[in-house]
């Protein structure tokens, strides 16, 4: 499956000010970068440096005045994605050191809100079946609602309103896996289908490798999408953390305005 991205974006800094962007196409095993163009503004300081877990790399930068970005790619997607409900879960002791940290609350998730609503609702099913039902459960009873949630909305938040943006589904799924005990990320990815077009949100999970040598814990990140929106075959990962705090496209440390974003994605 070959993806093609296109991405513009321009805003305005009224001084010079530091701005972390992470909107490329993580180069990993699971995507082959078949082409890719960057076209940035003129700025007082780049620099490349990695990412959460390692998937993808942030640019920093110095910049003031009207800024814009180009960004173009196609990207081959070949990632193999196993019936959710066949994959076991994986207790607290057989994980990686690495992934332990994503057992924890964190900003925008606190999943020890939801531990009584998660084993009244899903206490009966175990493995991969409690996180397929999970995610059916909020996308029958969320409404995507574009402008109803903001920077400052959690989980608790969404979960009360039962509406948001991929960005809210993403967070609430997180929250409820973390309270049954699963280990779970926030992933921002590129993905066909998407309305309206825009970086796009969704939760990974971590479970059992149905490749793995029995009993030896080895386990991996499946990607669940909770807005029913987007195909995991075709989504094109740039980054995850452990909510969005971590994997925003764009953080200043100062004042910035937004001006114009378009984000398309294509298959070809």
């Amino acid at each position: 499956m070959t993806v093609s991205i296109s991405v513009r974006l321009a805003f305005e800094l009224e001084e010079p000010t530091d701005t972390l962007l992470q909107f490329e196409a993580a180069a990993i095993p699971e995507q082959r970068i078949i082409s890719s163009e960057t076209k940035l503004g003129p700025s007082d300081h780049l620099a490349r440096v990695p990412a959460q877990d390692d998937i993808g790399e942030r640019l920093m930068l110095r910049i003031s005045g009207n800024y814009t970005i180009d960004y173009d790619a196609q990207i081959e997607v070949n990632r193999n994605i196993p019936e959710l409900t066949s994959l076991n879960r994986l207790h607290p002791h057989e994980l990686p050191g690495a992934v332990i940290q994503y057992l924890f609350d964190s900003r925008y998730c606190q999943a020890n809100k939801f531990q009584s609503f998660v084993h009244s609702e899903f206490g009966d099913l175990s493995g991969g079946a409690k996180i397929a039902a999970m995610r059916d459960w909020i996308m029958a009873n969320f409404t995507y609602a574009p402008g109803s949630s903001g920077g400052n909305t959690t989980a608790l938040d969404t979960f009360t309103e039962r509406r948001g943006v991929c960005r809210d589904y993403s967070h609430v799924m997180i929250a409820l896996a973390r309270a049954a005990g699963f280990p779970a990320r926030y992933c921002s990815v590129y993905a066909p289908g998407v309305e309206p077009p825009d970086f796009h949100a969704v939760a990974e999970v971590f479970l059992s490798d149905p490749n793995g040598d029995p009993g030896v814990g080895a386990g991996t990140w499946q990607l669940v999408d909770a807005t029913g929106m987007a195909n995991a075959r075709e989504m094109v990962k740039i980054g995850v953390g452990r909510d969005a705090a971590d994997v925003s496209f764009m953080t200043t440390f100062g004042a910035t305005n937004l001006t114009y974003m378009e984000v398309n994605v294509t298959k070809t």
